[in-house]
């Protein structure tokens, strides 16, 4: 379940096999995308906000038209297990949206060309499952896997930059402190997430963003987190080695997340706050609250100033699997065992 920046509206996908593209306004589906012939395990809007990327359990992708719910070009098929990760090339390298990256339980990558519907360039060297990608807005491509390491990657080549090690078990998740830039490219929400005229100037704004986050945070900077209880915070493009390893938690991290203004990094476990596991944390646009979403079916809001909670938002009847906040701020979308999405609007 994902929001995309400069479209009102939210993808879901499903364990029926379907993607379907929600209206936020009326709260109602405006198409249902069927083609899958498993679960659909994993969704990725392009930045420009124009198609969806959708994964299932059967190593199958399909790009959706976000406008007419149609399938864009041909299914795509290359993986020998199923797929556990989607992430598209960033607006400012790619303004027309055609490379997408997908990660598999096979253990591979492959970079696809989304037009012609082949794939440009596999990735090859993790001996396990890859669980989680990040593509870099630096022409890089950060990869975790069951194999206990982090493998960054040139996509000009596919050659393996640096293999950074130091986890004792599974990396369950990656983090880009550039990450909401990259999300949001060219749709600024100081300005209402509008699409600039062109894609030029979309290609330019997505651009200067990227470059001011880089200059808040000096450099792009990852953070993994692991079945191992830690995580890591890596400066992938210059070195091998940690610059921190961030200690805490007494069950495995679940997921992390960089605040969309850089400063602080957020992870969920399977240990406190919530009665029970919490699967997926999420970031207000102003980075002063952050969503939990847990097993024990409730969302929390919390503020990070006072390190309180906020607001906690009972509603689900069962498991809350995933949490967005929209980009621009002002919406949380939820979804849960109990086959619901729910909106809350701050």
């Amino acid at each position: 379940m994902r929001r995309a920046a400069g479209f009102r509206g939210l993808a879901s996908g499903s364990g029926d096999m379907t993607v379907r593209i929600w209206d936020i306004d009326t709260e109602l589906p405006l198409y249902t995308c069927k083609g899958h012939k498993n679960w659909v395990l994993c969704i990725a809007w392009s930045p420009d906000a124009r198609k969806i990327a959708s994964a299932c359990k059967n190593g199958q992708i399909m790009i959706w038209d976000a406008a007419t719910g149609a399938q864009i070009g041909k299914t795509l098929t290359r993986h020998k297990q199923w797929i556990t990760y989607l992430a598209w090339q960033p607006m400012h390298r790619d303004p027309k949206c055609i490379l997408l990256a997908s990660a598999g339980k096979d253990g591979n990558i492959h970079i696809w060309d989304t037009i012609q519907g082949n794939v440009v360039r596999s990735l090859s060297g993790h001996t396990a499952c890859v669980t989680s990608i990040r593509w870099g807005g630096e022409g890089l491509i950060y990869s975790g896997s069951q194999d206990r390491t982090v493998k960054v990657w040139r996509t000009s080549d596919g050659i393996i930059c640096r293999n950074l090690a130091g986890h004792a078990h599974w990396i369950n998740t990656l983090a880009l402190n550039t990450d909401y830039a990259l999300r949001t490219s060219c749709f600024d929400p100081k300005t209402g997430c509008n699409r600039p005229p062109t894609e030029e100037e979309c290609q330019k704004v997505a651009q200067r963003r990227y470059d001011e986050a880089l200059k808040v945070c000096g450099g792009e900077r990852l953070v993994s987190g692991s079945d191992d209880f830690t995580m890591f915070l890596w400066n992938p493009s210059e070195s091998k080695h940690a610059i921190a390893r961030l200690t805490g938690h007494q069950q495995l991290v679940n997921q992390v997340m960089f605040s969309p203004d850089t400063r602080y990094i957020a992870s969920a476990s399977f240990d406190k706050g919530h009665v029970n596991a919490v699967y997926q944390i999420s970031w207000s646009a102003d980075s002063r609250l952050l969503v939990s979403g847990s097993a024990d079916s409730t969302l929390k809001v919390w503020e990070i100033r006072s390190k309180q909670l906020h607001f906690d938002l009972p509603g689900h009847g069962d498991e809350v699997y995933t949490v967005d906040w929209s980009p621009e701020g002002t919406k949380v979308v939820s979804g849960g065992k109990d086959k619901v999405l729910k909106l809350w609007r701050q």
